[in-house]
């Protein structure tokens, strides 16, 4: 990497798009727009960059993306920041992940930066759970080697399929059921939401379980993404949750990076 000495990390997901500024090897405050929030997020980054809506000659934006189109258009809407630097996490910065996939593997950045780090903050086995658009859950073992996953629909879509494939079934927002304690659902709209609720929830405690017992014993486990509040903030099986888990992965790899070349500047 070259010299910088202001270094900005975006997520750009499925419908979301987080901007914080690396300090110290760590992010910083986080900020996030929608995906389609293309102006929101350049008015993101000028503010993180700190500078003015043109002269960025300093900075270094670190960009991980599983949103291709979203990716072309924020980094289009930045193009004209002078002396802006972009690296692209997978295309100039290797993810020093190791992992036990095969070498033309379509495994997505974030869950890549995700299990890196899971495994810095535990130094153990864990299993990483992703609760956003879709719902991944991800197994790193006790040398800090990703081996893959599973991915599910994420609880909005989950409410959003039951409308569209069926005749009466209503449009529900996403949200805890009214009432968790109630065994049985009185409504179709709490019906739905306890399906989807306790249906994500035991999936990742099965998902879990499999993965436990294949390892020999119990990871740790850490959820993280938009959603995992709602999901899991009561949850005595999931150990901790960070929102930032994945800007976390790519402040590491831009560490890592820089380590390489110890004239840059690690912001």
């Amino acid at each position: 990497m070259d010299e910088m000495s202001t270094l900005v990390a975006v997520n750009i997901g499925s419908s979301r798009i987080a901007v914080s500024r690396i300090e110290e090897g760590t992010p910083g405050s986080v900020d996030v727009v929608a995906a389609d929030d293309i102006r929101g997020a350049r008015a993101l980054i000028c503010s993180a960059v700190g500078v003015g809506d043109s002269d960025a000659s300093t900075a270094c934006l670190v960009v991980a993306s599983v949103n291709p189109v979203a990716e072309r258009a924020l980094l289009a809407s930045v193009a004209d920041l002078d002396g802006l630097t972009v690296r692209r996490m997978g295309h100039d910065l290797p993810i020093p992940q190791p992992h036990m996939l095969g070498d033309d593997h379509t495994t997505g950045q974030d869950r890549l930066l995700n299990a890196l780090a899971a495994y810095d903050l535990f130094k153990e086995a864990c299993a990483v759970v992703d609760a956003g658009t879709a719902i991944t859950v991800d197994f790193v073992d006790g040398e800090g080697v990703y081996h893959g996953g599973a991915i599910a629909p994420g609880g909005r879509l989950q409410l959003q399929s039951l409308h569209d494939g069926t005749a009466s079934l209503p449009v529900v927002a996403l949200a805890r059921p009214e009432d968790e304690s109630n065994t049985f659902a009185k409504t179709t709209p709490d019906a739905m939401l306890h399906g989807v609720y306790f249906g994500v929830r035991g999936m990742v405690r099965t998902l879990v379980e499999r993965y436990a017992e294949r390892f020999g014993a119990y990871p740790h486990v850490i959820a993280t993404g938009g959603d995992a509040a709602l999901f899991f903030e009561d949850d005595d099986f999931v150990e901790v949750i960070v929102p930032d888990l994945t800007l976390r992965g790519i402040a590491l790899t831009t560490v890592a990076a820089v380590a390489d070349h110890p004239g840059a500047s690690r912001g």
